[in-house]
């Protein structure tokens, strides 16, 4: 949650609380834990109810709905008849992608004014036409 945030920034916020609440800090501090103690005590009840309801036991990331029907609704057998289809058209659209990637990276190399030119390459021979003597 705190991950981009550096070490002023959360001096700052701890100073700003502590202006802002002064002497009752540890106070609020303390009601905040206690909240969030309360907040998970309530989510495992709810998951525990779910799973004897349910007869099945289930974690609170089970409930997110793609996870709960994967698990719980389809066997492995649905889930690769349903992935099937998609997943060739999914490996054409990644190697797709893939190529334009790499075409706008070169597009960029070539374009950026601060690379230096690349050596020269000799043009590529023109395609050789076949003579008269050898169609026949």
């Amino acid at each position: 949650m705190f991950e981009n945030l550096n070490v002023w920034e959360v001096g700052a916020l701890l100073l700003l609380a502590l202006l802002i609440f002064g002497d009752r800090l540890p106070a609020v501090i303390g009601d905040g834990l206690r909240m969030v103690r309360n907040l998970r005590t309530m989510a495992r009840n709810a998951t525990t109810d779910l799973s004897k309801e349910l007869g099945t036991d289930i974690q609170l990331e089970d409930l997110h709905p793609k996870a709960f029907i994967r698990k719980h609704l389809l066997s492995e057998e649905d889930e690769q008849a349903i992935r099937k289809p998609l997943q060739g058209m999914y490996d054409d659209l990644r190697t797709d992608v893939t190529k334009v990637q790499k075409d706008i990276k070169n597009v960029a190399t070539a374009a950026d004014p601060r690379t230096p030119d690349p050596t020269p390459v000799a043009p590529a021979p023109a395609p050789r036409t076949a003579g008269y003597d050898e169609v026949t």
